[in-house]
């Protein structure tokens, strides 16, 4: 076989020539690539604008809701005797509350006073049969001890695995070898009081005679003591007397839910107000997301003259009406209905390079006139200049985040160059190679002629050499 390289025949470096020739055909690969990294850093900064504008929707719909208007606080005089939580909606006022008795659980167990059966040891057998236990108004619960199974602790866990029964049990030791059971009410107050029913198991072959009769607790067999009967909670609110089975009263007042913790000796006040500081949050939230669009747009718009370093998106329309339409919304009037008109009527303005700032003393002030306040942000008029700021200021950013919005036609808009300028690269590097394949082809093709001639030149002198000498 033979073998060739490129430039033998002819002297020339062919590789060389190639090399630079499809060096030449890539030079356009050089501003492609450039290009495609500025696309890059502009799909980016596309990205961080469209997450922005989407927090900056969110913190503008807290404002639009009128819900987020509605809270309430709760504070107490006497938060050890009474606690108070306000819910969405409760009226701003004031309460003076009184306990007299909180709720308490149901609680028995084995007598211990003198004369009583002594106690029996965690291992004894107490007895067998069954136990039937009523809580409240529900329907009794009957729980079967096998015979062998009814020591205290074999008891308290078959009571125990009982879901949703309304009694627990445990076993206590008092210290001296002897155990107790108690059984206790899950629910406080009437509503949780129970009796035990104790049927005694015959024919038994372990415990004779059976003794789970020490367990009832019914009217006329009170062989359990109890150490706490149940009771409901007692208290007085403005006045107003009120029960309940439980020290958490939810259901007596509107909005209202009070903890009562210890029973009192003089009144406790407790006063519901409206949640400024939520309404306030809310406001420097937006204010906080408002402001990093802003940074970001100012970012990717400006130009810096000292290291002639323009943002990546310094010059576009997008980004620039952008950011005058931001600015052009902050600075507009609203016709709410509402007392104030304008952000700056609320204590929100802006400042020099267009972020937000607060003035607190002055939206503080608009607390006291709450429902105008609340229209501003809230109202909605059927149209973008009668809706509150939080409306139009929503409804604007949504408006950029559609499907055919500002901000997504521009992150498709940039997508579709980075495909094209991809495209063009790949046009580039195919021209390149395909030159490089042409030059070889033709370069070896010479190399072959040159190869020829080189050895007709060679016969040829010999031949002359030859003749030369035969005629001499």
């Amino acid at each position: 076989m033979a073998i060739s390289s490129t430039g033998l025949g002819s002297g020339l470096d062919v590789t060389s020539i190639i090399s630079q020739l499809s060096a030449l055909e890539k030079q356009p690969l050089k501003a492609l690539q450039t290009k495609a990294t500025n696309l890059q850093t502009q799909l980016s900064t596309v990205g961080i604008i469209q997450s922005q504008v989407s927090t900056l929707s969110a913190a503008a719909t807290k404002l639009g809701s009128v819900l987020n208007w509605k809270g309430a606080t709760a504070t107490s005089s006497n938060t050890a005797a009474v606690s108070a939580t306000a819910a969405t909606g409760a009226a701003a006022t004031s309460y003076n509350v009184e306990v007299t008795k909180l709720a308490k659980a149901q609680s028995l167990a084995l007598p211990t006073t003198v004369g009583s059966t002594a106690l029996p040891t965690a291992t004894e057998q107490l007895g067998y049969g069954t136990l039937s236990i009523k809580v409240g108004s529900k329907a009794a619960v009957d729980i079967n001890i096998a015979d062998g199974q009814g020591t205290l602790a074999q008891i308290a866990a078959k009571i125990n695995a009982v879901s949703g029964l309304g009694v627990s049990a445990s076993v206590i030791s008092d210290g001296s070898g002897k155990v107790n059971l108690m059984l206790r009410a899950t629910d406080t107050g009437s509503d949780g009081a129970f009796t035990v029913t104790a049927t005694e198991g015959t024919g038994g072959t372990v415990s004779v005679p059976s003794n789970l009769s020490r367990l009832s607790y019914t009217t006329g067999n009170f062989a359990m003591a109890q150490n706490q009967a149940a009771q409901n909670a007692e208290a007085t609110i403005n006045g107003v007397a009120v029960t309940s089975s439980k020290n958490t009263l939810t259901d007596v007042i509107d909005g209202l839910s009070l903890t009562l913790s210890q029973v009192t000796t003089t009144p406790v006040e407790v006063t519901v107000a409206k949640d400024t500081a939520s309404i306030t949050k809310n406001v420097q939230d937006f204010i906080s997301a408002y402001n990093a669009l802003n940074a970001t747009l100012n970012d990717a718009t400006a130009y810096d003259a000292s290291t002639k370093t323009a943002g990546p998106l310094q010059g576009d329309s997008v980004a620039n009406g952008l950011q005058k339409a931001l600015r052009s919304l902050m600075g507009s009037t609203s016709v709410t209905g509402s007392t104030f008109s304008r952000l700056a009527d609320v204590g929100i303005t802006s400042k020099l390079g267009g972020d937000l700032e607060l003035d607190s003393k002055k939206l503080t002030s608009a607390f006291s006139d709450l429902p105008n306040l609340q229209l501003l942000f809230t109202n909605f008029g059927g149209e973008d200049s009668k809706n509150g700021f939080g409306l139009r200021i929503k409804n604007f950013a949504n408006g950029l985040l559609a499907a055919t919005g500002t901000v997504t036609n521009k992150t498709n808009a940039v997508k579709k160059a980075i495909d094209l300028n991809s495209t063009e690269q790949t046009k580039v590097n195919t021209r390149a190679s395909n030159l490089e394949t042409r030059l070889k082809a033709q370069y070896a093709a010479l190399d072959t002629k040159m190869a020829s001639l080189t050895a007709l030149n060679s016969y040829v002198s010999q031949q002359v050499t030859t003749w030369n000498k035969s005629t001499s």
